[in-house]
């Protein structure tokens, strides 16, 4: 009962963690962001939260730097593929979509 109680509170802090992690990186505040995310991660291991697949995909699987597209990294589509390349460390990250 309480592990779940901890669990829902922590998918909203990790929420409002990502919500401000894209006020910073809009900003070009990218050392808040970064933070963010990192705090966000710690707290999903900590109550054994996963991070859904639209912050997984926010999230460099490399150097963990928050991805924010034009800032801190390159997004194009090519061939039914979405690819994101990490401006911090180069690291290219594809994604398959549907059309």
């Amino acid at each position: 009962m309480v592990k779940r109680r901890h669990q829902k509170m922590a998918r909203k802090r990790i929420d409002r963690l990502f919500e401000e992690a894209k006020k910073a990186a809009s900003d070009e505040r990218m050392d808040r962001a970064d933070r963010y995310v990192e705090l966000a991660r710690k707290l999903g291991m900590r109550y054994n939260v996963s991070l859904i697949s639209q912050y997984r995909r926010r999230i460099c699987k490399k150097c963990y730097s928050y991805m924010h597209p034009g800032v801190s990294c390159r997004v194009r589509l090519r061939d039914g593929m979405l690819i994101t390349k990490c401006n911090r460390c180069g690291t290219i990250n594809r994604y398959v979509y549907q059309r």
